[in-house]
């Protein structure tokens, strides 16, 4: 699935079951547990991401959680924390936060709560399994 356009702005959360190609702008979380998450060169995103893969290449302000990797491409800026066993930050890349591969197991089941309150109509709180 693409959200293609740099014109696209989005102010709630996205939850795809499909690898998702971001191009504009997102302000709110994103779910994706299963698959892989890329946000292009031109695209922002405000809030936490949450996928088996995650490949920056535009800007990303918000947690980002992943049971794969992180890859901080060249001309990403981030700033937050990644929470990850596999974090790859490219060389002219920005990252501005924490890397905590220790928390993921504890992410990865506050993540899966939040999407099961979400599903029953119970508004969710940030992700943060260090508490």
């Amino acid at each position: 699935m693409s959200l293609n356009g740099r014109t696209i702005a989005i102010q709630d959360d996205v939850d795809s079951v499909d690898d998702l190609l971001i191009e504009g702008r997102i302000e709110g979380e994103i779910w994706n547990v299963d698959h892989a998450v890329t946000i292009g060169a031109d695209a922002i995103v405000t809030g936490d991401i949450v996928a088996r893969t995650i490949t920056v290449r535009g800007e990303v302000d918000g947690t980002m959680v992943a049971t794969g990797r992180v890859d901080i491409m060249n001309e990403a800026r981030v700033t937050g924390r990644v929470v990850t066993q596999r974090f790859m930050l490219a060389d002219g890349g920005s990252f501005c936060g924490r890397v905590e591969p220790q928390h993921l197991d504890a992410a990865i089941e506050v993540a899966r709560h939040r999407l099961l309150e979400t599903a029953d109509g119970v508004p969710k709180p940030a992700v943060n399994p260090a508490g």
